[in-house]
């Protein structure tokens, strides 16, 4: 009787801590994903804030000026639902005004333009990596999510489901190839 105690004992103490580190491992998993969205929100912003000092700069055409400013200010000051689609509509703008290499050059010629450049260069290859950590970090998270014991015992607690951010993060072909 003592010996069948002390295995059912045993069984549970093995169940919870298996719980335990299951539940540490998830929410490891969340504060991944908050670090993550942190740092994806900085680069967003590295972004928007470059292209618009070069839209302000009179650097460029004017109407490259105007696209390039709205679509830069209303990535910047666009509410959590609309974001996606805000920063979408940068990419485009900046892929319609440095599409060609002959625009990165006009800015490159201009006083502190060859800074001015390279910050942007550098915003738009960090976009597509800032946002491809996050959401990794979401898909193992929904993976762990989805397992019957999580579900179950309530392991993520009140946590939100995690979202992934979809947009378009493809750089301009004139700004992705210069080199770092």
């Amino acid at each position: 009787m003592t010996a069948t105690f002390i295995w059912i004992l045993v069984g549970l103490v093995a169940i919870g801590l298996y719980l335990s580190w299951t539940a540490g491992r998830l929410d490891r998993l969340h504060a991944r994903i908050d670090a993550a969205r942190a740092a994806l929100d900085a680069q967003l912003l590295r972004r928007a804030s470059v292209a618009q000092e070069l839209a302000t700069s009179g650097v460029l055409d004017p109407a490259a000026s105007i696209v390039l400013y709205e679509a830069a200010h209303a990535a910047r000051q666009a509410d959590e639902d609309q974001r996606e689609v805000a920063e979408s509509e940068l990419s485009q703008a900046l892929r319609a005004v440095f599409g060609e290499a002959g625009q990165v050059e006009v800015v490159r010629e201009a006083p502190g333009g060859e800074e001015a450049a390279e910050e942007l260069a550098q915003a738009v290859r960090r976009v597509p990596m800032a946002r491809r950590f996050h959401n990794d970090a979401v898909r193992a998270a929904r993976a762990l999510r989805r397992h019957r014991k999580v579900r179950w015992f309530r392991l993520a607690g009140h946590a939100p489901f995690p979202l992934a951010f979809e947009m378009d993060d493809e750089p301009p072909i004139a700004l992705a190839d210069r080199p770092v």
